[in-house]
């Protein structure tokens, strides 16, 4: 994968160091990304996601789902198969896995079913209202009041000019 030198855009930008160890995380190859399990990620209107990864054979004993500094990690640990089985055809993978999603400020997880082998996580995005933006309010200052300042401290009277 060819790298791009980012450093023009972090000239002009504060606080973006996060981004640019994000990017730095990212597979080098393509052979080195996983695709087992699949999943699917939903977004149900602006501020709300769901990750659907299909775990067929799994029970949720044998899953784990762990939210770390934005990092959501779901695992899967398949029991040990007994060697007497004899497969004429083994198609449905039950392997362990480990999945890992990279999750954005302020994305919190707020569920997760296992339903028909289809482990739903449900997201949100709860932006706290210091972090919303609001609109500042432009005092105006009348030019006759700065005017008649400038009089008063002009004439002599510092008192009544503050």
């Amino acid at each position: 994968m060819t790298r791009y030198d980012l450093s023009p855009l972090f000239r002009s930008t504060v606080g973006f160091d996060r981004f640019a160890r994000l990017l730095d995380s990212l597979p080098d190859t393509v052979e080195t990304v996983q695709s087992y399990p699949p999943y699917n990620i939903e977004a149900d209107g602006e501020d709300r996601y769901r990750i659907s990864v299909a775990v067929a054979g799994f029970t949720d004993e044998m899953l784990s789902i762990e939210v770390k500094e934005d990092l959501l990690t779901i695992s899967g640990k398949s029991p040990e198969v007994e060697a007497e089985t004899t497969y004429l055809h083994h198609g449905i993978a039950g392997r362990d896995f480990v999945r890992k999603f990279q999750l954005d400020d302020h994305v919190k997880v707020t569920g997760a079913n296992l339903i028909n082998g289809l482990l739903t996580i449900d997201l949100v995005r709860e932006v706290p209202e210091e972090k919303k933006p609001r609109v500042i309010e432009i005092k105006k200052s009348s030019p006759q009041s700065l005017l008649g300042k400038a009089k008063k401290l002009l004439e002599g009277d510092p008192s009544k000019a503050a």
